[in-house]
């Protein structure tokens, strides 16, 4: 099987993408593309999904740097105050209709959903790896409607390429999205076509497999409330046997030379190569790791990063509670500066870093092997990961409770001892959310998750009153930035919707603006 990066080359060679017309629905293709004669072979059809890999692997940074910021478990972070203002605004729930994150998030999902669409509708299925192609773009294309309608609500469906005269689309029912959404997954998992591994060490099957299109379906499910058909969905990925825990060092889970291990249910690679820099520009993993020009750092690590999505102290304390403040998992998760400082990474005198109350992620720290190729610091090996096994194990619990209490608490405790945390009985939802909120943080679930729970306004409501800021001595500064309170903070009725793009509401005539936007 060839590598993905030959396909998204080849794809690159033959497709030229516009997508700047009239609104973020209108992602439309240019180019020499011949419909006629092209796709026609195996290697062909290949590319039909390069540009929707591509795609979703660009989409990184965008897409874990706004849920991040919009959690209750990150500080925006950076240089000084407004270093990166639209990170601030997200973070602090100052931002409006118009945020370019939004926008680029609300556009990226439909820039996938497009290109799943050119797959879907012009690859003749006459071949297993044409039925494959067909079908993996299927639950990509239900994935990102997944998205989409667990953060704005009821966004439009797009099920082909859209013409000129199609470009309005309007909202959807939520009848509607989520009948589209299970349908796709449930046709797509009874094909037979879907990829699956060959055994827990397989590291080729880098495809979405058919337990992906599972876990998002029982995802789907659970998202509506149907969690006796969502535990059903997620007991197949866990009976399947293609998965488990990673069993190695908990600080190495997301490492860049860690890809594709046994938990990995969904990662598009990176190239690790010093001779294809240009592939691996992402300033994501630069942004996210440590404010590298303030601080003294061993030579084990890179020496560029910006210093931004610094841990809050209320996740710290969220780890504590859930293993004590000796725990395994929460020592390799985050560092106190106390531990920094053993490990030779220490502050500048007189330096002070913004967003921060003294702790530092540790599990996505940033090495310096992880920018191949000299000269070039913006190259990053690191791969997306998407779906990890713990968060299916984690959802199966919540699925099973009420249900099978006894597989709610093996589910969940398979999670608690790999972090050599103490086992519990009849575990609780309050349980598995305090369980859920440290096993993936920074992974991007917290926010959907506090929605659906609907706990999000107990949990973010005074974000953004005051701003930290941390020394060199230790000590911890807080800013007030925003005097009124009113105008900061998560507010119920209004930000548990996403607003629709300013954009895509001017120039979409027969789409409505969520309440209160």
């Amino acid at each position: 099987m060839k590598n993905i990066f030959a396909y998204i080359f080849a794809g690159i060679l033959a497709i030229a993408v516009s997508s700047a017309c009239n609104n973020l629905l209108n992602i439309e293709q240019h180019g020499s593309l011949n419909y006629d004669t092209y796709y026609q072979t195996d290697d062909e059809a290949e590319t039909a999904t390069a540009y929707t890999f591509l795609t979703l692997r660009n989409l990184e940074e965008t897409i874990f740097t706004t849920k991040n910021m919009l959690s209750d478990d990150f500080w925006a972070g950076g240089t000084t105050r407004n270093d990166s203002p639209a990170d601030e605004k997200l973070n602090e729930f100052t931002f409006d209709s118009d945020h370019s994150s939004i926008r680029s998030l609300f556009s990226g999902y439909y820039s996938v959903i497009y290109y799943s669409n050119v797959a879907i509708h012009h690859v003749n299925p006459d071949t297993p790896v044409k039925k494959r192609v067909v079908e993996e773009s299927r639950v990509l294309r239900a994935w990102a409607h997944f998205e989409l309608a667990s953060l704005w609500g009821n966004p439009p469906i797009v099920d082909h390429e859209l013409e000129a005269s199609e470009y309005s689309q309007p909202n959807s029912t939520d009848k509607e999205l989520w009948g589209f959404i299970e349908t796709e997954l449930q046709e797509a998992i009874a094909s037979g076509a879907l990829a699956q591994k060959s055994s827990l060490n397989d590291k080729d099957t880098w495809q979405p497999t058919k337990q992906f299109a599972q876990a998002v379906l029982g995802k789907a499910y659970l998202w509506q409330g149907k969690n006796d058909q969502a535990a059903k969905v997620f007991d197949e990925v866990i009976e399947s046997g293609l998965y488990a825990l990673y069993g190695g060092e908990y600080e190495d889970i997301l490492r860049y030379d860690n890809t594709f291990n046994c938990e990995e249910l969904f990662t598009i690679r990176r190239v690790d190569d010093a001779a294809a820099v240009w592939v691996n520009i992402n300033t994501y993993r630069i942004g996210i790791h440590w404010k590298t020009d303030a601080m003294d750092l061993s030579s084990d690590f890179s020496s560029m990063g910006w210093g931004k999505c610094n841990p809050q102290k209320s996740l710290y304390d969220a780890f504590v509670r859930a293993e004590g403040e000796n725990g395994y998992r929460l020592s390799q998760t985050m560092k106190t500066y106390p531990q920094m400082i053993a490990l030779g990474n220490s502050i500048k005198p007189g330096m002070t870093l913004y967003g921060n109350e003294g702790f530092f992620m540790w599990k996505w720290r940033r090495l310096a092997g992880e920018a191949p190729g000299a000269g070039m610091g913006y190259a990053d090996t690191n791969s997306p990961r998407f779906m990890r096994y713990a968060e299916v194990l984690l959802l199966a619990a919540e699925a099973n409770l009420g249900i099978d209490q006894g597989k709610a608490d093996r589910y969940f405790n398979e999670v608690r001892t790999r972090a050599r945390a103490e086992s519990k009985s009849n575990v609780t939802l309050a349980d598995i959310q305090l369980e859920k909120r440290c096993e993936l943080c920074g992974e991007g679930t917290r926010f959907q998750d506090i929605l659906r729970w609907g706990i999000a306004a107990d949990c973010l409501k005074n974000q953004g009153g005051e701003i930290p800021s941390f020394d060199a001595n230790g000590n911890v500064r807080y800013q007030q930035y925003n005097k009124d309170a009113s105008k900061y903070g998560f507010k119920e009725g209004k930000h548990n919707r996403l607003p629709y793009p300013a954009l895509e509401v001017s120039q979409n005539v027969n789409i409505n603006q969520n309440p209160q936007w």
